[in-house]
C-alpha cells in the first residue's frame, strides 16, 4: 500500500505550486498586455519586483554581491536574463504569439544549455537536442507557414530563447550566494528596460485589466516563485526541480486554451512532444 509521508505531500505541494506559478507567467503577462504596452508593462513590473526583494532583503538575510567583478558580473546575468529576455519575449507576446507558442519555444533552453555546458558531449545528450531542436523547427514552422503568424514575433520569441540559454549559463556560474544576486539582477534589467522606455510606446489601463497582471508577475512570478524555486533547489531536489520544467509548456498549453481560447495545432503538439522527449534524454542519469 502506498502511504504519502507528511513531508512528501510538502514537497509534492511545492513543486505543484511552482509548475503552476511558473507556467502562469506566459497567460498573465498576455493579460496586461491588453491593457499596456511591452516596455510600460515590463517597467513597472521590474520596479514593484525590486521593491519586494528590497524589501526582503532584512528579513531573509540576503547578502548582496561584494564590489568590482562579482557585482559587475551579477549586473551583467541581470541585463541578460532579466532584461534582454523579459524584453524579447513581451515583444513577441504583443506580436501576437500564442503562449502555449511561447512556452513550448522557451521548452528548448533547458536542453541548449546542458549541451552548450557540457564538456563531453553524450550520444545520449546529442539525440536529445537533435529531438529538441526538430520540435523547435517544426513549432516555427506552424507558427509562420501554417498558423500565419507574425514573423517578426517568431523571430522575438527565437531571441527570446537565445537570451534565455545565455542568461541561464551566466546564471549557473554564480555559485557563491546566488539568491543575493537577485535584487541587483533585477535593478539590472530595470535599467535596461528604461534605455528604451523614451523611444518606445508608454501607456496603460489604470484597471484591473492591469493592475491584477502587473502585480501577479512583479510578486508572485518575479519574487514567489523565484524563491520557491531556490527553495526547491537548496532542498536538494535539483534533478526533480529541473524535470519539472518538462510539465511547464503543457501547463501553459493548457491554460493558454482555458483562458484565450487558443489551441495548439497538431504539428505543433508534436514539436512540444519532441522537445519533451528531448529534455528527458538530456536530463537522464547515465550509468
Amino acid at each position: 500500500m502506498f502511504v504519502l509521508s507528511k513531508k512528501s505531500a510538502l514537497a509534492a505541494a511545492s513543486t505543484s505550486l511552482f509548475v503552476l506559478l511558473w507556467s502562469s507567467g506566459a497567460i498573465f503577462s498576455k493579460w496586461g498586455l491588453a491593457h499596456a504596452s511591452p516596455f510600460a508593462f515590463l517597467f513597472i513590473r521590474f520596479v514593484i519586483a525590486l521593491c519586494g526583494l528590497i524589501l526582503l532583503v532584512p528579513l531573509l538575510k540576503l547578502k548582496l554581491p561584494k564590489g568590482g567583478k562579482p557585482m559587475l558580473y551579477a549586473m551583467a546575468t541581470g541585463v541578460v536574463l532579466l532584461g534582454a529576455y523579459q524584453i524579447f519575449y513581451l515583444l513577441a507576446l504583443d506580436l501576437k504569439v500564442t503562449p502555449g507558442v511561447m512556452a513550448t519555444i522557451m521548452g528548448v533552453q533547458p536542453i541548449l544549455t546542458v549541451v552548450i555546458m557540457e564538456r563531453q558531449r553524450s550520444a545520449s545528450r546529442m539525440f536529445g537536442l537533435s529531438l529538441g531542436l526538430a520540435g523547435l523547427i517544426m513549432v516555427v514552422y506552424q507558427g509562420i507557414g501554417l498558423a500565419g503568424m507574425s514573423l517578426a514575433g517568431m523571430l522575438f520569441g527565437l531571441l527570446a530563447l537565445v537570451s534565455m540559454t545565455f542568461g541561464s549559463i551566466m546564471q549557473k556560474r554564480i555559485t557563491d550566494n546566488p539568491l543575493g544576486t537577485l535584487p541587483v539582477q533585477y535593478l539590472a534589467g530595470l535599467l535596461l528596460c528604461g534605455i528604451f522606455v523614451p523611444f518606445q510606446p508608454f501607456h496603460f489601463e489604470y484597471g484591473s485589466g492591469f493592475i491584477v497582471p502587473v502585480l501577479w508577475m512583479g510578486l508572485v512570478v518575479s519574487v514567489l516563485a523565484t524563491l520557491l524555486l531556490y527553495r526547491l533547489i537548496a532542498r536538494g531536489n535539483l534533478v526533480n526541480v529541473t524535470s519539472l520544467f518538462y510539465l511547464v509548456p503543457a501547463v501553459t498549453a493548457v491554460m493558454d486554451y482555458l483562458f484565450f481560447g487558443n489551441r495548439l495545432a497538431l504539428l505543433s503538439l508534436l514539436g512540444m512532444l519532441l522537445i519533451i522527449v528531448g529534455l528527458v534524454f538530456v536530463f537522464r542519469k547515465t550509468a
